[in-house]
């Protein structure tokens, strides 16, 4: 009787202490107080860069706020008196040869975006951020920039979104 009483007692026990504790896990990387944190701007990000591909800005803006939509619950508004508020510019769009053949030819080219971010915490500027992200795809010599331009800033501003992401939101 004694290992019975034992066994509902180590059940009972674990049953309490699985109640107590839970972990709260987000698959998406953000770590938001919701309570504090409701809104944010998201500004205009001009090209500044030396070399300008036009739909670059278009792109890279919806891409910065439908990752903020689908990832945290954040309500975004257009006024600068908010929780957060993201703003910067385009500093960069170069085009660099990475591979040389036997012909003394570029057989790659490297397409690279830089972006500076502003992220300014209302409720704790000790975790403002003014920082520079930057990512690029290669792409063969032999096509046209014109010919995969529209893809590449499309891949290229999908990772510098979440590189801001994380470095902003998930407080990587």
């Amino acid at each position: 009787m004694t290992t019975m009483l034992k066994r509902i007692f180590i059940m009972l026990a674990l049953a309490i202490v699985s109640q107590a504790c839970s972990i709260s896990y987000t698959f998406n990387g953000a770590i938001l107080d919701y309570s504090i944190y409701k809104t944010i701007s998201v500004s205009n990000f001009p090209i500044r860069a030396a070399l300008v591909y036009a739909p670059l800005q278009q792109v890279f803006e919806n891409k910065l706020q439908d990752l903020i939509t689908r990832q945290t619950r954040l309500s975004i508004v257009d006024s600068s008196n908010t929780d957060l508020r993201l703003e910067g510019e385009i500093t960069g769009y170069a085009l660099s040869p990475q591979a040389v053949n036997e012909d003394a030819y570029a057989s790659q080219t490297r397409l690279t975006i830089t972006v500076r971010v502003r992220y300014i915490n209302s409720k704790n500027p000790d975790m403002d951020i003014d920082q520079t992200f930057s990512a690029y795809r290669d792409f063969s010599s032999d096509q046209l920039l014109i010919d995969v331009q529209d893809s590449l800033c499309d891949e290229i501003c999908d990772e510098l979104c979440n590189l801001i992401f994380n470095a902003t939101f998930g407080n990587w």
